[in-house]
């Protein structure tokens, strides 16, 4: 059993990116992330925190928007608005989730999709589902890298994806689908789960449910992808995944946390980087 290690990989990726982003800036172009941070939710403040702290580690410039709860709908389209004209700005990032009074489908549509750095933008996803060059979700982004960096290849694999949200299932069911796997997409409705995962040759999982998958309904040799985070009322932190178990069967595994988690934000800088390029060229 070998542990996906995306701790390692992230930082290794990050050094690239700031090696990068010396020579834009020896060029006069500075990449540049904003964020638009609403309310307090402490686990929204602290995945912004790692996000503005990464952002200095390579070199980019970055900005928080930090609104209130009671923010109105209109005052936060007027910030994208400014923040899409902005030349400045590479990269627009809205936290999720927001407030329930706020449309946050209107929200991202109004992220200029050469700024959708996060590539929940319809016309971005659109594109990932051709297989365009095109921003991908940055979590889903995250795992392809995990499994390259591997010599993992999905290309004829049966995968069983279990979570079908707009951020991670679906964009992660498209990318390994663009890599000729045979995917198979598990949801809260989905009967039988095991029956889904049992044959699956790889099994890519986020939920938020701690220890869904358990031994029993993965075969020997399988690939584990987890992707869920978890904080148990002893404050641990844990995946999706029961690991002490599903790792004595699995050939390959990601932990939580150390995982997919680093990628993500990695990816994030990532496709940052891709924006500010595309900005030179324009």
């Amino acid at each position: 059993m070998t542990i996906l290690d995306g701790k390692r990989l992230s930082e290794k990726i990050k050094s690239q990116i700031k090696e990068e982003t010396k020579k834009l800036i020896d060029e006069g172009i500075t990449p540049g992330l904003a964020v638009i941070l609403v309310g307090d939710d402490p686990a929204s403040l602290t995945y912004v925190k790692m996000k503005t702290k990464a952002c200095k580690e390579v070199g980019f410039y970055s900005i928080v928007h930090e609104m209130p709860d009671s923010i109105k709908q209109e005052e936060i389209e007027n910030t994208i608005l400014m923040m899409n004209q902005n030349p400045n700005i590479d990269g627009i990032l809205v936290q999720l989730p927001l407030p329930s009074h706020i449309d946050t489908t209107k929200i991202l549509e109004l992220i200029d999709p050469a700024k959708d750095v996060d590539g929940f933008h319809p016309y971005n996803f659109g594109r990932l589902v051709q297989g365009l060059d095109t921003f991908a979700p940055c979590t889903p982004l995250g795992v392809m890298e995990l499994l390259d960096e591997y010599g993992i290849d999905p290309k004829g694999m049966d995968v069983c994806v279990v979570g079908a949200s707009n951020i991670v299932g679906k964009p992660m069911a498209a990318l390994l689908l663009n890599r000729f796997a045979t995917v198979d997409i598990c949801h809260i409705y989905t009967k039988n789960l095991q029956s889904h995962t049992k044959k699956a040759d790889m099994v890519v999982v986020g939920v938020g449910k701690p220890n869904l998958i358990t031994a029993d309904m993965v075969k020997e040799g399988v690939v584990v992808v987890d992707i869920g985070i978890n904080r148990l009322p002893d404050g641990r932190l844990v995946g999706d995944v029961d690991f002490e178990n599903v790792s004595k069967k699995a050939s390959y595994i990601t932990p939580v946390p150390g995982g997919v988690g680093p990628m993500t934000i990695a990816m994030l800088l990532k496709n940052t980087l891709k924006a500010a390029k595309q900005r030179k060229k324009r």
